[in-house]
């Protein structure tokens, strides 16, 4: 066979210019989307039919399910979307992700696309080269998608010729006459190759080039097309392993929609590809796929978005048993506080800034949430009469301490991280707003800690508080999970929707309360009401709970401060 070295390495060259391109256009158009996407998302999925009509439209729109799929997690862990709605977008996604397959069959085979795609190079350069973030991000886009078609152009060249290679068909013959073994073994190779390549969209454009080279038939083309839907969702589970429960269990519903999917169509394949057949020669006046290799991209297509359409639609109906069966098998474990674990920012760094600093965001939130948990462990410390429990209580609330300083770390590195690169003025601002918030809600959680250690002191020095002194801590402990409840519904908000107002009123009444028992303490001390020593405790703990007012004020004004 006269193919040596340096073909094989245009061949790797071609498949690499291909995905850049598909990478820089699915990055730009995420990037132009911005939060119109991620808002159009929440505000489209209240039911699953909805819900796939929105995976179908955004994930048309990206050109990446992937980036569809770990939106979707995200918002399931931050209880913007229950999982049967998140079944139903990624159900969605798996048509939207088709559109790829017409868009190459129709403009990189019936059309010659690489005649116009250095002209549309040279068209997006000079936007490039604007200040303006809008135009740099259309000039990506422009960029992309001519690199796309020239990686493809190259892909079909650095094929080996059929005619003067015969060998390769010699190859293949020897596992295309095996009937349904046939298909399980391509099926097999699509998988395969989608991992290994982490794209189903590449795998795709890979499998059209070979079946319009001549490599492979109608019908193995077919069963490769079924191993990549499964392939794409073993990348997506794996990416899941070190996330949490909710997103574990999103990864496994797309791993079993789409493999019940590939095993009835398996079951009827020959038949449905018959049909196809007859709609690509009869309706859309094309040749017979199995017949005429130049036939394959388009009826490959069809099949591709037909498979998946019907899919959805004899699916979408059990997508509460799918949730049964995933909740069943990823069950919560009893006695783990999986909240006080990074549940968002594990699945990496996205492909764009806007699509990462919404990760942020919601482990942000996620943060905010575990501390206040924290501090309601302190609140039942005090009010514990038992030494066993009081000592599991305080050894809970130092664990979760030294576990809040971690996540304060991993999410300032993730920040970090998206600072380093291309950030627009309002982004640099989210990052430094982010910064703020992680590190005052990382200090609520060292006051938490400071008051356990002061009801420590009190239970080990057997202080002894007056009932009017216990009724008052109780007092000013409410106040502050008012305190921390408004913290946590801001940092939840969008930044327009920030309810900086109440959050002072609130921080007000703390200040004011503290200031009171404060006076009200030293009146006390002289009278000698209690004995100096408990009232050192008393002074330390109302005190500690004064500053995590402050801390709370802070996080929601870093938030105030992007909205003005």
């Amino acid at each position: 066979m006269d193919y040596g070295l340096m073909d094989i390495l245009k061949l790797i060259g071609a498949l690499g210019l291909f995905l850049y391109g598909m990478k820089l256009m699915s990055e730009s158009l995420q990037k132009v989307a911005g939060d119109k996407m991620r808002t159009f998302l929440a505000a489209m999925t209240s039911n699953r039919v909805k819900g796939v009509f929105t995976g179908i439209f955004i994930t048309a729109l990206i050109q990446s399910s992937s980036a569809t799929t770990v939106m979707v997690v995200s918002f399931v862990n931050a209880g913007l979307l229950s999982l049967v709605e998140s079944i139903g977008v990624i159900m969605g996604a798996n048509v939207g992700t088709t559109v790829t397959a017409w868009l190459i069959s129709i403009l990189g085979f019936k059309i010659s696309m690489s005649a116009i795609s250095l002209p549309l190079i040279g068209l997006g350069l000079p936007f490039l080269f604007s200040r303006n973030r809008s135009k740099k991000n259309w000039g990506e886009l422009i960029m992309g998608f001519a690199l796309l078609f020239i990686g493809l152009e190259f892909l079909k060249t650095s094929m080996p010729d059929i005619k003067h290679n015969p060998e390769i068909l010699t190859f293949l013959s020897e596992y295309t006459n095996m009937g349904f073994g046939t298909s399980l073994i391509f099926l097999g190779i699509g998988t395969l190759l989608t991992i290994l390549i982490q794209s189903s969209s590449a795998t795709m454009a890979l499998t059209l080039v070979m079946c319009n080279s001549g490599w492979i038939s109608f019908d193995v083309a077919a069963a490769m097309v079924l191993g990549e839907n499964i392939g794409t969702t073993i990348t997506a589970n794996l990416a899941a392993m070190i996330a949490n429960t909710s997103a574990k269990r999103a990864a496994l519903a797309h791993l079993i929609f789409n493999t019940f999917g590939v095993l009835w169509m398996l079951l009827v394949l020959p038949y449905f590809l018959d049909a196809i057949a007859w709609v690509n020669m009869n309706l859309l006046h094309g040749g017979n796929p199995f017949e005429s290799a130049t036939a394959i991209p388009i009826s490959l297509s069809l099949f591709h978005t037909a498979f998946n359409i019907l899919n959805v639609l004899l699916l979408i109906w059990f997508a509460n048993f799918i949730v049964k069966v995933v909740t069943s098998l990823l069950p919560v474990r009893e006695n783990v506080d999986e909240e006080f674990k990074l549940q968002h920012i594990k699945t990496g760094i996205l492909s764009t800034p806007e699509a990462s600093l919404f990760l942020a965001k919601q482990e942000i939130s996620t943060y905010a949430k575990s501390t206040k948990k924290m501090f309601g462990y302190t609140k039942q410390a005090f009010n514990e009469n038992n030494d066993k429990n009081f000592t599991k209580l305080f050894d809970k609330i130092s664990t979760r301490e030294d576990e809040s300083d971690e996540m304060e770390v991993a999410i300032a590195d993730f920040l970090t991280s998206v600072s380093e690169t291309r950030l627009s003025k309002e982004n640099s601002e989210r990052v430094r707003a982010y910064f703020k918030m992680v590190s005052d809600i990382e200090s609520v959680g060292d006051s938490t800690l400071n008051i356990a250690k002061a009801i420590k002191r009190k239970r080990d020095q057997k202080a002894w508080f007056p009932q009017e002194l216990r009724d008052n801590i109780n007092k000013m402990f409410v106040l502050v999970d008012n305190a921390l409840d408004m913290m946590l519904d801001n940092s939840r908000k969008d930044f327009a929707e920030v309810n900086i107002k109440k959050a002072w009123e609130i921080e007000r009444t703390i200040n004011d309360y503290r200031t009171a028992l404060k006076t009200e303490h030293l009146n006390n001390v002289e009278e000698q009401k209690y004995k100096y020593q408990a009232g050192i405790i008393y002074s330390d703990i109302f005190s500690e709970c004064e500053k995590i007012g402050d801390y709370c004020i802070n996080v929601s004004e870093a938030i105030n401060e992007i909205k003005e």
